[in-house]
């Protein structure tokens, strides 16, 4: 088994935006034929992001192909930092509260989303 860091930035024009994301990525003996396992470090409020940081992710479970590499894994967690999948929540509060803020750039959601950019400078 590999272990490694990675860090990905939050996307401009974002409310992740200067955000600075770390993730620990686990490579098995059976990569690349199996995903990486792949959490986030830094804290996250997010739909998709449990509360230890695991991702629920379509790629990192039953899409993954050989094909993808760490740069689409990186990639697609970046893209689903902007676009959450609410149906398919692994933080039920955020889902709900990410859905109730559509539109609404003060809302609790959003508040919540600043607190972990903020927090992500300090390490």
């Amino acid at each position: 088994m590999m272990i490694c860091e990675a860090i990905i930035f939050g996307p401009d024009d974002t409310e992740w935006e200067s955000g600075v994301f770390r993730l620990k990525m686990e490579f098995s003996d059976k990569y690349p034929i199996e995903p990486p396992k792949v959490r986030f470090m830094t804290t996250m409020f997010h739909p998709n992001i449990y509360a230890d940081g695991n991702i629920c992710l379509d790629i990192l479970g039953k899409a993954w192909t050989r094909a993808y590499g760490c740069l689409t894994v990186l990639t697609s967690i970046q893209s689903l930092l902007t676009d959450p999948n609410p149906e398919s929540p692994a933080n039920n509060e955020a889902a709900g509260l990410f859905t109730e803020a559509q539109g609404d750039r003060n809302a609790e959601y959003y508040r919540r989303v600043r607190q972990c950019v903020e927090d992500s400078w300090i390490y």
